[in-house]
């Protein structure tokens, strides 16, 4: 999905061990692991005549995971993927040196009828010996990825390692990325149970941290390792993610992100020219911002 305009993160506050805020990047907090960018679709009704249509647009130096929790998404790609994606499966598109793609609301739903769409569009940043790798994409089914039940808790591995699990969603740096769902309170720990920086992404329902309530919207974000308790109350629903951060500064400008500001400037170059490697059957075209 297409980071469209500037991102002003709203001002994120100190509750002790964590930042609070609604988006990444924060001001204070650039990248959470490699996870440089998160957008919350949704929830939004769609249907009968406003659909989700993202028309085509590039990337660089990243890998996007689509992450659906109610609705389905048309994939297609520069490459030639043409993928749908449903609730609970992951879409892992490496972009890369460079790739184009488009998401849009399947054709079958444009049916007169009102759906909801609800998801995640999540950015990685690649390693930097990884930035000009070819790009790829990879679908992992729902039952393919790690689930367990833990007291009053349910997991779900959608990419990484943690808790002791492994996702088959290939990554390409120590990271994780794990759903959680409540029914009754539950006292989530984290400790040598995923490794590096851990944000906590609060989809429904509330939670409390270092004695205060913490409600749905917000993203958490550990500033230490051995954080202090947290309390995932009854029927929420949580994202954690994170990892190790990677040794060099990121730069993202719109879809862009490389270490290296001169890759992105002959990525602007190339978009802004329509030489950027572009999809064979989709004329469609997002201008670079400010053209």
């Amino acid at each position: 999905m297409s980071n469209i305009g500037l991102i002003i993160a709203e001002r994120s506050r100190d509750i002790g061990d964590f930042l609070v805020g609604r988006l990444i990047p924060f001001r204070k907090k650039r990248m959470i692991g490699p996870f440089i960018f998160i957008d919350h679709m949704g929830p939004t009704k769609l249907g009968p005549t406003t659909y989700m249509d993202v028309d085509q647009h590039p990337h660089i130096g990243l890998s996007t995971l689509t992450y659906m929790l109610e609705g389905e998404l048309q994939h297609e790609d520069s490459i030639g993927t043409k993928q749908l994606i449903k609730p609970g499966s992951v879409n892992w598109m490496v972009a890369g040196k460079g790739v184009s793609h488009t998401e849009r609301t399947p054709s079958y739903l444009r049916n007169g009828n009102q759906f909801t769409a609800h998801g995640y569009q999540i950015w990685v940043a690649l390693p930097k010996e990884l930035e000009d790798m070819a790009p790829e994409f990879h679908h992992i089914a729902a039952n393919s990825l790690p689930s367990w039940q833990d007291d009053a808790a349910s997991f779900t591995l959608v990419a990484g390692e943690g808790y002791g699990r492994k996702s088959p969603v290939p990554v390409h740096s120590p990271l994780f990325m794990v759903e959680v769902k409540t029914t009754e309170k539950y006292s989530l720990n984290t400790l040598d149970n995923l490794k590096g920086e851990i944000g906590i992404c609060i989809v429904e329902g509330s939670i409390e941290a270092c004695g205060e309530v913490v409600e749905k919207g917000n993203i958490l974000v550990s500033k230490v390792t051995d954080t202090c308790k947290t309390i995932v109350h009854a029927n929420t629903h949580v994202l954690l993610f994170g990892g190790e951060p990677l040794p060099e500064e990121r730069h993202i400008y719109w879809n862009f992100v490389s270490h290296d500001k001169e890759k992105i400037e002959k990525a602007k170059s190339s978009w802004k020219a329509k030489t950027f490697p572009m999809m064979d059957d989709d004329t469609s075209y997002v201008p670079l911002p400010g053209l």
